[in-house]
């Protein structure tokens, strides 16, 4: 199963080269845009002296990976290499695509803003599935994490942000002293981020049930045995009844909030209310819609092997 799981993730590292690869040749280049990272250096590089983003792209991210391997994870850095590798590759093999009918270009500017928002996108799903692989696209990753390691304390984030910024601020002088370069690129990395983060966020997201009620026994045991979950329970007092009552706290995954207002309907004098919880760490089990444990489909390289 592991092995099997190992496959998997090295073959859908590949088969989000080749959509990142495509997304370039479809609506980045024809745009005249730079995207984030150092593939928008490369980018920019191509567009001013005409060498290909595919090698520049090599010549770049290869010492940065053996740095990686070397200093913080081999796994990741052997990952992250593969999807580096494949990246150039699609590049060179779309180069020799007649992909002129579907490239997204405008020559008069109009609706030029399309092509960067749909590469970004892109690039946001691309980037969430990488990371739950344990890759990287290569580029900033590389750096921002390199600087991590040395300054623990400097959000990730933010330092990804910053490069990125740069980039946005080259851009100008590359393309023609031009804002609109700058503009598209903000776009880009404004998309990615978001998309990205819409997406890893919601997969580590659950939902806070608060309950009052006066049957905290019956309720607690239909948690355990149909939910599959447990809870906390908090004795109190009903403000207007002065009768005593108990809060249960309980988290449960999206999927069982239908199952779990049932269970609560079903009980007089009974109400709770709900709250989204953006990520849930430790003695969590995340469960499927038939309640049994969501295993991710991907390997994240924590057994160090690679």
């Amino acid at each position: 199963m592991k092995v099997s799981r190992k496959i998997l993730t090295y073959g859908v590292i590949i088969g989000i080269a080749f959509l990142s690869a495509l997304s370039y040749q479809l609506f980045v280049f024809p745009n005249k845009f730079a995207p984030a990272g150092l593939n928008g250096l490369c980018t920019m590089i191509q567009y001013a002296l005409g060498i290909k983003v595919s090698v520049m792209n090599l010549i770049i991210n290869i010492p940065l990976a053996l740095i990686v391997m070397k200093v913080l994870s081999r796994p990741l850095a052997i990952r992250s290499l593969c999807y580096t590798l494949f990246f150039s590759f699609f590049l060179v093999l779309l180069d020799n695509v007649p992909l002129e009918a579907f490239a997204y270009n405008t020559t008069n500017g109009t609706s030029k803003i399309l092509g960067p928002m749909v590469a970004g996108i892109i690039t946001g799903f691309c980037y969430s599935v990488l990371i739950r692989g344990s890759s990287y696209t290569g580029g900033l990753d590389y750096v921002a994490a390199l600087i991590h390691i040395k300054k623990p304390e400097t959000n990730f984030l933010r330092i990804t942000f910053f490069l990125n910024c740069i980039v946005a601020l080259i851009s100008y002088f590359v393309y023609d002293y031009q804002i609109e370069p700058v503009l598209l690129c903000i776009i880009y990395c404004y998309l990615s981020s978001t998309v990205s983060d819409r997406i890893l966020r919601n997969e580590r997201s659950a939902v806070k049930f608060e309950i009052v009620t006066p049957y905290p026994d019956e309720i607690s045991k239909e948690i355990v045995t149909k939910l599959r979950h447990s809870g906390t329970r908090i004795a109190g007092e009903g403000v207007y009844s002065g009768e005593p009552t108990t809060l249960l706290l309980c988290v449960v995954n999206k999927s069982q909030i239908l199952e779990f207002e049932t269970i609560i309907r079903s009980y007089p004098d009974t109400f709770a209310y709900l709250s989204t919880v953006k990520e849930v760490v430790g003695n969590f089990k995340h469960l499927k819609k038939n309640g049994q444990e969501d295993n991710p489909l991907l390997d994240d390289g924590s057994d160090g092997i690679l």
